[in-house]
């Protein structure tokens, strides 16, 4: 099964880490986005990550329905089907959810995998993101633990975020400052609050500069030393040798990385990467070209009937599909996990 169970998703993180490569987390919003991804990670020899943030999980489900449950289950349950033709491993994950979303997103989608793995089941999601990020740290982290109990009894992987992303996602908005950057003291109450595995697995999503959105390459101020500085911190609480990387960590708001800044963090432990505004981009291209080429078909004009070749919407969507495709394929690549899958 192309869907990665609990024991392979481990597996995966694990090599990724030891390789000093990670994983494209690709955003989807639909079974297009969700193909594109599927397809770019097949041809890249690379195992991946889809995921579905809270707005695209209301999106998915229709905009009569807007339910962001319903959206990632039907989402997740389409995976589970197409991606079994692929020859990879991919795991699903819910992205960014905040705490006044945890009771309509998170926590069913935990329930649901529970009940799965009470019949004998794998989860239906591999892994979840809880962003305490604009929560006060020790609130954050006791939501954290609580969670990280409730995923690890349902075969899951529980995303943490530490820090503060900047700029804006799915509504969620934060300032451009110094909160960008996690504090060693932070490090350190993630350890004590969440431990160092033994308590259940758990990513890490420390904050180095990160920026949500679009930016030009080297607009972002990016200090990967801080996750350096984050090992270093949790590997003398642990009592670990010197060079250990107890975190598995996440970078997200890559848009506008330089490679090199990308490779360094690669370097410090980072298993997992988000892709989201690149992808965006790659899959509405081809779509615009097609409309500016073929304007004359796709509109009825002066009384005409227009082509119904080209307002067909498998046409403009399969060059959207092939477009996104191509960009999880050099994601891969800057990651380093090209020919890499476990299958």
């Amino acid at each position: 099964m192309p869907i990665a169970t609990p024991e392979k998703y481990n597996e995966m993180l694990d090599k990724a880490k030891n390789g000093e490569y990670a994983y494209p987390a690709i955003n989807v919003t639909s079974t297009e986005t969700l193909n594109a991804a599927l397809r770019g990670f097949a041809e890249a020899e690379s195992d991946g990550i889809v995921q579905i943030s809270t707005g695209g999980a209301e999106f998915l489900s229709g905009t009569a329905v807007k339910d962001m449950v319903t959206g990632a289950v039907g989402l997740a349950e389409f995976a589970h089907v197409v991606a079994a033709k692929y020859p990879i491993n991919v795991a699903l994950h819910t992205d960014h959810c905040p705490k006044d979303k945890l009771d309509s997103y998170v926590r069913p989608l935990i329930a649901i995998s529970q009940e799965r793995v009470d019949r004998g089941e794998n989860p239906l999601f591999q892994s979840h993101m809880w962003d305490g990020s604009a929560t006060e740290l020790h609130e954050n982290l006791r939501i954290a633990a609580e969670l990280l109990d409730q995923a690890v009894k349902a075969k899951i992987i529980l995303e943490v975020e530490i820090g503060v992303v900047g700029g804006e996602e799915d509504g969620v908005a934060n300032d451009i400052n110094e909160k960008l950057y996690t504090a060693p003291g932070d490090y350190e109450d993630t350890v004590e609050a969440l431990g160092g595995g033994e308590k259940g697995r758990y990513l890490l999503a420390a904050t180095f500069g990160n920026v949500h959105g679009v930016y030009k390459p080297g607009n972002v101020k990016l200090r990967p030393e801080i996750l350096k500085q984050g090992q270093e911190v949790a590997t003398a609480k642990l009592g670990l040798a010197a060079g250990s990387k107890p975190f598995d960590l996440v970078f997200h708001g890559g848009s506008g990385s330089l490679l090199e800044e990308i490779h360094e963090a690669l370097g410090y432990g980072v298993v997992k990467m988000n892709v989201d505004t690149d992808t965006q981009y790659a899959f509405t291209r081809p779509i615009t070209d097609h409309m500016f080429k073929s304007y004359d078909g796709v509109l009825k004009i002066d009384g005409e009937v227009g082509s119904k070749k080209a307002y067909d919407p498998r046409t403009y969507l399969k060059a959207a599909e092939i477009g996104m495709s191509e960009r999880v394929i050099v994601a891969c690549e800057n990651l380093r996990s090209t020919g890499t899958t476990l299958r």
